[in-house]
């Protein structure tokens, strides 16, 4: 059998292994071919592959597996390094690397072939990934800055401090073979070698609570180093490391030390000796450059006058510059960034310019988006611009500032003058869609201006497009605001002075933000970030990295371990998510119950359903949001539902004891919540729409109680919302799901499509592009009142595929899927993809009165049971190939139940 076969690297990066992943072709096809991961730091990495194939019922059933130490090796088919021999097994996901111990610096190169049901493989392609730095000792000696602040600098109230540059000028005598820059620099840096910046990332590296750990990252840069003199740059910025508004609340926020920076350059010539450049005396430095300052929260000053032409090149008279300073290193553990950085992912025009009074301009974006601002400008020598920035405009036509709180969010440029002049940030970012400009002498033009829009670089895997508008928007919002949210870690907003990864909101939006975008590795890297936060105790905060000190103890906040755990476990198939972030789980649990547990009762809770919808628009007109209501019914049903999870996790483990320990205690649990909570009515407490969703959907109601449980909920959204919710961050996340579950997806799809406040469709009917914070963010106090939050996204988007759609995980990382679109009036068409780990899932399915089209897709070494609306057998027909693929299992509730293999299909139900 004739077998092509093409490959290509996307590097998961999962807790603390590695997951390589391969493309295999069973027929000729083309495929994007994606960065290798350089410098990892994991001695066994795991490597996965995707099969392709045209043909149905493709099952692996066998692999092998080559990893060489150079590329000349492996296409001989010499492994070197690794041999695995024909395996026999159907694993093409986190398949451990089992060779030779890996060593610092080096780079493997590997390939697979398969044996399938549909035939053998040939060898894929060629790829690689390289080792990192593995030992402290592999690193240079010395960390450079300069610990102090300068005239220029105010670090006693604003926390205005200007970048630092460094330079250093080395020789490169030979032939260069292969040369890798491994560099941190804190809080971001900036890194270019003879004038040129180095690799495509911005506002690196990835945050993280630098007193625990610290993130490098690692670049090729064979192509930078010439023959001779060379020159290496850094610019180092601010970011999380000197804290913003430091001495506001020292109580409260964590502040780390001045930016400083280690780094190494390791040169391997063609004749095998190698040369190491590194952060040593040899640097000269200086904070006196165009960055004067730069600040998260407040926006970043440029002069250009200040400017020093040539700095970063070879020949620069740095002769006024400081000798660079040994500093004292952060306290954290040295790590390789397993996670994407932030790149400039989208550019986007504006849509107009509008002039306002004092000669000032006002340019709409068209799109709350989150980034930066690039600007063409041309003006005498030290004319200054002033871009302020904002999610919305007053009705006056002036920006609407009073929900960034004290946040400037302000960038300004002194011109350096002469020619044209082009400018954008380095360190800052801003949530934003309006841009007022100051300093103009002529009237700018929408050329002058692009919008970037700047998030981890990662990929989106799902699309989604109904006959429905509404429904494509709120999808398009969403998209919108997981995107920008995205910071390295998952900020709760881009705009005001918070920006902080809050866990409860993650915790209720994580798992549907993963059908749009391959969010593993930084999920995984911000389960890390928790773990790094847990006190001794076992308390977890409610932000993490724990920017800010809050441990308030609560169960749906720091319970968002548990729920993004779950969420990578079942998505994609990792146990080691399970495994590692296990014993910290359990040691959280354990610090609530013996700490709060009276009676089985769970007392502390924090927020309450937060953030609940005020009865009208009007009854919060100006009022704040910012207030707590707790609940210990959602405190100890979220206990109960974690006994549950964790029931799960053990037995992914194989830890029987702690299965048996927590279905024990959730049964206790459980007895004790209906007791104190449950009404003879049929309702739980105050009968509150949450109050009853939540004990529902976690399965703690008496199965004769169940009825009329769900009775109460449809009559609370049908009759007294008439036809909206009624939940803040808690309910909203399991809202969707329970009404769906529970036989109203009609009611569900009505919440979903309601113009009218409360709902996702009056922020858009509003005019918002993102999701609000607040359900009456028109009208609420501004104190509280982002208009790009995720958090009320709740279960909307998980709906969106899970029922509308039809993609479901019956098994972990979609190996088996379950199918079963859900069919309402109103609705009449749903195209949806889902790149799973196996490969790309698609349901796009049509229907009239008199039919039903739906063609699907379903991955190579994967297996789907599908649900067609259909009165019986007989009514379903599939046009591409024989029935013979097909499996008739069932009639069950108006549908036709076929177990089906990998392939293509298309179905037609012709009704009678």
């Amino acid at each position: 059998m004739n077998i092509k076969t093409y490959i290509f690297i996307i590097s998961i990066f999962l807790l603390s292994l590695t997951k390589v992943m391969a493309q295999i072709s069973l027929q000729h096809t083309t495929c994007e071919m994606l960065e290798n991961p350089l410098g990892i730091d994991v001695k066994r990495p795991r490597l996965a592959w995707q099969i392709i194939s045209k043909e149905r019922n493709v099952t692996q059933t066998a692999y092998q597996i080559l990893a060489a130490s150079s590329p000349e090796q492996l296409s001989q088919n010499e492994g070197d390094l690794w041999n695995s021999g024909k395996v026999n097994s159907a694993e093409s996901i986190h398949v451990v690397y089992d060779g030779k111990a890996l060593s610092s610096r080096l780079k493997v190169y590997w390939k697979v072939k398969v044996w399938t049901t549909a035939g053998q493989s040939e060898w894929s392609g060629n790829n690689f990934f390289s080792m990192g730095l593995l030992y402290y000792k592999d690193w240079p000696k010395g960390w450079i800055g300069f610990d102090r602040a300068f005239p220029w600098d105010n670090i006693k109230t604003d926390s205005r401090l200007s970048a630092r540059y460094f330079r250093k000028e080395f020789q490169s005598p030979k032939t260069v073979k292969s040369a890798t820059a491994s560099v941190i620099g804190l809080g971001l840096y900036v890194l270019y070698i003879n004038g040129k910046k180095v690799g495509e990332d911005v506002l690196s590296p990835s945050p993280t609570d630098y007193s625990r750990n610290v993130k490098y990252n690692t670049y090729d840069v064979t192509s930078y180093i010439q023959y001779g003199k060379n020159a290496v740059g850094a610019i180092l910025g601010n970011g999380r490391f000197f804290a913003m508004r430091q001495n506001e609340k020292p109580y409260k926020i964590k502040t780390f030390g001045f930016p400083k920076m280690l780094m190494n350059i390791n040169i391997v010539y063609s004749d095998g000796t190698t040369a190491n450049i590194d952060t040593d005396d040899g640097w000269k430095g200086t904070a006196d450059g165009p960055i004067r300052t730069n600040n998260e929260y407040d926006g970043e000053e440029y002069d250009a006058t200040k400017e020093a032409s040539g700095w970063n090149k070879v020949g620069f008279d740095d002769g006024k510059w400081s000798k660079a300073e040994f500093v004292q290193e952060p306290a954290g553990t040295i790590e390789a960034q397993m996670n994407e950085n932030m790149r400039i992912m989208n550019t986007i025009k504006p849509v107009s310019i509008s002039k306002i009074s004092g000669g000032r301009y006002v340019v709409d974006m068209g799109q709350n988006m989150v980034g930066w601002l690039q600007m063409k400008v041309k003006g005498a020598k030290g004319q200054q611009i002033k871009m302020r920035f904002a999610e919305s405009l007053q009705e006056n036509g002036e920006l609407f500032t009073a929900n960034l709180r004290n946040a400037k969010c302000t960038d300004l440029y002194t011109l350096k003058g002469g020619e044209q002049e082009t400018w954008e940030p380095t360190f800052a970012y801003r949530g934003f869609r309006y841009v007022e400009l100051t300093g103009y002498t002529y009237a700018p033009s929408l050329n002058d201006f692009s919008g970037k829009m700047i998030y981890d670089n990662m990929q989106t895997v799902g699309t989604f497009q109904t006959s429905n508008a509404l429904i494509n928007q709120l999808f398009k919002n969403a998209w919108w605001g997981i995107a920008g949210n995205y910071k390295g870690i998952p900020i709760d907003c881009p705009q005001r002075n918070e920006r902080m990864p809050w866990l409860g909101d993650r915790g209720a939006v994580a798992y549907g933000e993963s059908f749009l975008f391959d969010n593993g590795r930084f999920y995984t890297k911000w389960l890390q970030d928790i773990r790094n936060s847990q006190k001794e105790d076992g308390a977890i905060p409610d932000v993490a990295p724990a920017f800010w000190r809050y441990y308030s103890d609560n169960m749906t906040w720091p319970g968002a371990m548990l729920l993004v755990t779950e969420m990578v476990y079942k998505q994609t198939g990792d146990v080691t998510a399970v495994r590692d972030n296990y014993p910290a789980m359990k040691k959280w649990l354990s610090y609530m119950q013996d700490r709060y547990m009276q009676d089985f009762i769970i007392t502390k809770d924090s927020y309450g359903d937060w953030c609940m919808p005020p009865v009208t628009i009007e009854a919060g007109r100006a009022k704040s949001a910012d207030k707590k209501y707790p609940s210990a019914l959602i405190s100890t049903a979220y206990y109960y539902h974690f006994t549950q999870l964790m029931r799960q996790f053990g037995q992914a483990l194989g830890n029987e004891a702690d299965v048996k320990y927590y279905q024990i205690l959730g049964d206790k649990i459980k007895d004790a919540f209906n007791r104190k909570y449950y009404n003879d009515q049929g309702y739980y407490a105050s009968n509150a729409l949450t109050d009853n969703i939540i004990p529902l959907y976690f399965g703690m109601v008496p199965a004769n109680k169940v009825a009329q449980v769900f009775k109460n909920i449809t009559y609370t959204i049908e009759v007294t919302n008439k036809g909206h919710l009624s939940n803040g961050l808690v309910g909203i996340q399991w809202l969707m799901r329970c009404l769906n579950d529970y036989g109203r997806p009609d009611l569900a799809y009505t919440v979903a499509t309601q113009k009218t406040y409360p709902g996702w469709g009056y922020m858009v009917d509003q005019g918002a592009t993102t999701i609000w914070e607040l359900w009456n963010g028109n009208t609420a106090d501004p104190k509280m009142n982002s208009q790009n939050h995720v958090m009320m996204l709740g279960d909307l988007l998980i709906w969106y595929y899970e029922n509308l759609a039809g993609i479901k995980s019956e098994s972990n990382a979609f190996k088996k899927i379950i199918m079963k679109p859900e069919m309402i009036n109103g609705l009449n068409s749903v195209n949806a993809s889902y790149r799973s780990v196996y490969g790309t899932i698609k349901s796009n399915y049509t229907k009239t009165a008199s039919q039903f089209n739906w063609n699907i897709t379903v991955p190579p070494n994967t297996s789907a049971w599908v649900y067609i609306p259909a009165n019986q057998k007989n009514e379903v027909s599939e046009k591409l190939k024989s029935v013979k693929d097909l499996k008739f299992i069932k009639m069950e509730d108006n549908h036709a139940v076929y177990e089906l293999g990998s392939g293509d299909y298309s179905f037609v139900v012709d009704k009678k």
